[in-house]
């Protein structure tokens, strides 16, 4: 059987649910993912041809609108640039823009502290955000799920100006994030390594992204902060910073690939359009500001960076 129509098999036995959980779950996935972030820096252009090949059997790979097609490692075409111009930027300060491009997942309002990673699968903010100091800012807020697939643009950026005074860094497993592990992994979310990166608004609000790292996907790089942050960092949990952000403005990426959860506090409303499904790219509005003369009881208490993240 020739290479190609191997990996046309392969790819339809990965589809089916059941195999696609065991083969992408069940597995030593610290262990399997630790291995992939060592081949994935390799530098050797032979290498991640033949690895992007490969690639492509099992995902919609579009390299059109990379800045550059030649990789001289798999690393370096996961973490590809753009070409300039090739996402526009909504200007309307009423919204707040998609981070990045996602397939949009679960999302809506958070109800009495817990949101959805999937249909009849809650889990309660104080698990995801490690503490009920941050969760507080959201009891009554909004959610929206961004899922990225492997074939898409893995950079992350900024959905409005704002000021970031410190991450927080979550150490944690690599379950898969697909929508089949989601309806099977309680909690998942919480389960994994992750960022916590509060964004406060001139306003004052408090908007928060939440990168999830995934299984052969742990590692999240920030601009502003000179450490990797992945599965071995041992460093400080809390990373203090104190940069300013446009909107658009890249804040980093992921190594590979995986999930960004957006949380906004009560008063915000999805963007029309936005729904489970959707797919959305950096850049499209995302959520829509409160109105100027509406009363949205975004009091100071709700939006203000909490003390442990001052």
């Amino acid at each position: 059987m020739k290479a190609s129509a191997l990996a046309r098999a392969f790819a339809q036995v990965w589809q089916q649910e059941d195999i696609n959980f065991l083969l992408t779950n069940r597995v030593p996935r610290i262990a399997l993912t630790r291995f992939m972030g060592w081949v994935s820096q390799i530098r050797s252009a032979r290498l991640a041809r033949w690895s992007i090949w490969i690639w492509r059997r099992f995902t919609e790979l579009d390299l059109s609108d990379a800045a550059g097609t030649r990789f001289d490692s798999l690393q370096a075409c996961f973490t590809r640039a753009l070409k300039p111009g090739s996402r526009t930027i909504d200007p309307d300060p009423g919204v707040l823009v998609s981070p990045s491009d996602g397939i949009v997942g679960a999302c809506g309002e958070v109800r009495d502290g817990q949101s959805f990673q999937a249909k009849g699968m809650p889990y309660a903010l104080t698990d995801l955000f490690a503490g009920d100091a941050l969760a507080q800012a959201y009891r009554d807020g909004l959610y929206v799920t961004l899922r990225l697939t492997s074939g898409m643009y893995h950079r992350f950026h900024a959905p409005c100006a704002a000021r970031v005074r410190q991450v927080t860094y979550i150490s944690g497993d690599t379950w898969n994030v697909n929508p089949i592990a989601l309806a099977r992994v309680q909690r998942l979310f919480c389960r994994n390594e992750r960022a916590l990166i509060p964004l406060q608004l001139p306003g004052g609000a408090l908007v928060t992204l939440v990168p999830v790292a995934a299984v052969l996907v742990a590692s999240i790089r920030l601009h502003f902060l000179d450490v990797l942050l992945h599965l071995k960092y041992r460093g400080p949990h809390r990373l203090a910073c104190d940069t300013r952000v446009d909107r658009g403005q890249e804040l980093g990426w992921f190594q590979h690939g995986s999930t960004i959860l957006v949380f906004a506090p009560r008063g915000f409303a999805l963007a029309p359009g936005i729904a489970p499904g959707r797919h959305v790219r950096m850049g499209e509005r995302l959520l829509l500001c409160p109105g100027a003369d509406e009363d949205t009881a975004l009091s100071r208490a709700e939006v203000t960076i909490p003390a442990h993240a001052a």
